[in-house]
């Protein structure tokens, strides 16, 4: 088993030696960093499971709330493994502190990875939402084996809600930025799930892996390289869409800024990065009820 390279004094790109295979491997794995998301944890997991979620790894950066107690009352030791995760570190030699999550990212793929056909990277306030099929499974047949699939954000921000509101967060934020292509600095991003077996470099929005390089794939199966899939070309959300729910209510938005971000050192910055998004996204909104019409479809019950 390979281990971490570090390419660069941030950390932000690690390249790693993909794992073997493991016989019979199959299903799709999620690997996250969680801390106090007891609110809405339980939604997630409800929705993932209801879509084929094999196996939840949780990466947890000490949480004081129910989080890990909720998770373990929904999920047995087959679908959920929690890992206690510290995630400040810095570098030796510059002081600057690492990315936390690259880290996670590489741990999971290299000591997890190889019992999984497909690992998903995405926090616990994004939803891999199948838009045809029932599982996520079924929604990435259309990519045809590629081991690389890149899924542009799709931005919700309060929907105008000023305190949050009753019920399910998923059917409760309908408005989003209507164009998930945009060149908004920060609205634009994309996150991805991977054939782990063949990842050769982990950063948090985008990989590399052994054959293909820095090839990535859309929902549709159509290969881009990694700048060329900022081209409104690569967008399609015609199998899979990635639905970000960015700041939930205003109220919620606020807890946001002052809890601030735990690899980011600046709070200032976080915070004006954070209000520079969401008034992007408010700006040009579009309605989008295909969370809703999954929901209803399929009678999910997201626990609330």
């Amino acid at each position: 088993m390979g281990w971490l390279k570090p390419k660069t004094a941030d950390a932000k790109k690690l390249a790693i030696d993909p794992p073997q295979p493991q016989e019979g491997r199959h299903g799709i794995a999620i690997a996250v960093c969680v801390k106090n998301e007891a609110r809405y944890i339980g939604e997630w997991v409800r929705f993932h499971r209801a879509v084929g979620i094999r196996h939840f790894h949780i990466y947890d950066n000490g949480s004081t709330d129910e989080t890990c107690a909720i998770l373990r009352d929904l999920l047995d030791a087959d679908t959920l493994t929690i890992i206690p995760w510290a995630g400040r570190m810095k570098d030796v030699a510059t002081g600057t502190t690492l990315n936390g999550q690259v880290i996670v990212f590489a741990h999971a793929i290299l000591n997890f990875g190889g019992a999984y056909r497909w690992m998903a990277f995405i926090d616990v306030d994004e939803f891999l939402l199948p838009k045809e099929g029932h599982t996520v499974e079924q929604a990435l047949e259309a990519v045809g084996g590629f081991p690389n699939v890149s899924l542009p954000w799709h931005m919700f921000a309060t929907s105008g809600h000023a305190t949050p509101p009753g019920g399910p967060l998923t059917l409760n934020y309908t408005m989003r930025g209507a164009d998930p292509m945009t060149s908004k600095e920060d609205v634009r991003n994309f996150k991805c799930i991977v054939d782990p077996c063949e990842v050769t470099e982990v950063s948090v929005h985008q990989f590399q892996t052994r054959e293909f390089g820095d090839l990535t794939a859309n929902d549709a199966g159509k290969r881009f390289t990694r700048r060329a899939r900022k081209s409104p070309e690569f967008y399609s959300n015609r199998f899979l869409q990635l639905n970000h729910y960015y700041t939930k209510s205003r109220e919620e938005l606020m807890a946001k800024l002052a809890r601030g971000w735990a690899y980011d050192t600046s709070p200032t910055k976080y915070r004006d990065k954070v209000l520079s998004i969401v008034k992007s996204i408010e700006e040009d909104v579009v309605e989008d009820r295909a969370m809703i019409d999954f929901v209803e479809r399929n009678r999910i019950d997201l626990g609330q």
